[in-house]
């Protein structure tokens, strides 16, 4: 048991939890044939303003929380990509550090402008993507300094909140899909590569604080 609990099994667990949360992400949520019918987990949040039902309230589904998987993903990538608990070798620390970046500029809409992300639509998520880019800039000088309980209880947290929320509104939605495909939708295998990527990826830190690793300095 402590053998499979040993730092690289949870460190493995970690990164193949990354890998999978965004396989999951950039993968199909509604499964189409043609390419074009298909919605990835990223179109999502643009995706549901055009749903007559969500438009009109009937629906209430903020579209904000299909974008909770990428703050999770970059936070956490940010949080633990200098931790010296996970033992990763110097180049994939600053790969998973730099990878950070790229999951919040997702964030970004479709033909943005510096002034589009001031409106009151897009603050939201403008927010998240400066928080996530700041924490970016902080992994390697001060976020891998935090104790190690709040670092695994923040990417515990998010992890939990980037699967419920993003799976339980697109739930909701099925019924307008079936409704704009003219049949039951067919779902992707997004939602559960995504979902196995946190689970693994909150195992994986599980798994550290259960080998009683050394605490960082």
């Amino acid at each position: 048991m402590k053998r499979f609990l040993g730092p690289r099994t949870a460190t493995g667990l970690i990164v193949l939890g990354w890998l999978l949360a965004a396989a999951g992400y950039w993968g199909a949520w509604v499964w189409a044939a043609p390419a074009g019918l298909r919605v990835l987990g990223l179109d999502l949040a643009e995706y549901v303003k055009f749903v007559a039902e969500v438009r009109s309230g009937q629906i209430a589904v903020r579209r904000e929380l299909f974008y909770l998987p990428l703050v999770a993903l970059s936070l956490s990538l940010s949080l633990l990509a200098h931790r010296p608990e996970l033992r990763l070798p110097k180049a994939l620390r600053w790969l998973a550090n730099a990878l950070a970046a790229p999951a919040a500029l997702a964030m970004l809409p479709p033909a943005w402008t510096p002034p589009l992300l001031r409106t009151p639509e897009f603050i939201l998520q403008t927010t998240a993507i400066a928080v996530c880019l700041g924490a970016v800039l902080l992994s390697y000088p001060a976020l891998r300094r935090l104790p190690w309980s709040m670092a695994v209880t923040g990417v515990a947290l998010l992890s939990a909140a980037a699967v419920w929320f993003p799976v339980e509104a697109f739930l909701r939605l099925r019924p307008a899909l079936d409704a704009i495909y003219g049949r039951p939708i067919q779902v992707g295998s997004g939602p559960a590569l995504m979902t196995a990527g946190f689970v693994l990826l909150m195992a994986g830190i599980a798994s550290m604080r259960l080998s009683n690793l050394p605490k960082s300095s």
